[in-house]
């Protein structure tokens, strides 16, 4: 829902979601939203269960990834658990998302490895302003934004119970984990997707 209402605003940001070749329904409110508008959305596609598969395809298949982002200590504990748990991964490299003082030498080092598969997990909108100015010169087949993912596996973070997943209270079991970094967040981009979502509807009903 946030990445849907700064859209509006940031047309940075919006330029690169729209320039993506695939884009990927997340949230549970977005899905509710669109349900809400008529469209038909059969499910979300939580970032962190696509990860999950695509690394396990990857270590099947002989695919080498890259992990990107988050902070040193967060990334390298992520980068010790995703080989734990699927052994035949190979694991290209990792860094931390601090590196905006050079971002080509970042690039160059993602190219050098000889990676595959992209995970970026760096803030909105910088992840995603990434990967849309330095996508041809990456050198990977496949670049994926994943968010707080490298949190969540590391265990720095917890994920919400699949009732709270399913219920599309995943964001709240997150405030309640950190209320001081999120709570604003959440309340002013939540509020603004309710009063667009509801603008919407009733638009619809005049044109009906």
């Amino acid at each position: 829902m946030a990445k849907l209402v700064n859209m509006r605003s940031d047309h940075m940001l919006a330029s690169s979601v729209r320039d993506c070749d695939i884009i990927n329904i997340d949230g549970m409110g977005v899905v509710l939203g669109a349900r809400a508008l008529g469209h038909n959305v059969p499910e979300r596609v939580a970032g962190i269960d696509l990860f999950h598969e695509l690394l396990a395809m990857s270590a099947q298949r002989g695919y080498s990834v890259f992990l990107l982002g988050a902070k040193d200590e967060v990334v390298s504990e992520t980068a010790r658990r995703v080989q734990q748990q699927y052994p035949e991964l190979k694991l290209a490299g990792y860094h931390h998302g601090y590196f905006w003082d050079d971002e080509e030498a970042m690039v160059e080092r993602i190219r050098a490895s000889g990676a595959q598969l992209l995970f970026v997990a760096i803030t909105s909108p910088k992840k995603e302003n990434f990967i849309n100015k330095w996508r041809d010169r990456l050198g990977v087949t496949f670049v994926m934004g994943v968010g707080g993912t490298f949190d969540v596996v590391a265990g720095k973070v917890q994920r919400a119970p699949v009732w709270m997943q399913k219920a599309g209270l995943e964001w709240f079991y997150r405030v309640l984990q950190e209320p001081g970094r999120m709570w604003k967040r959440y309340l002013v981009t939540n509020s603004v997707f309710a009063w667009l979502l509801l603008r919407e509807k009733l638009r619809f009903k005049r044109k009906a």
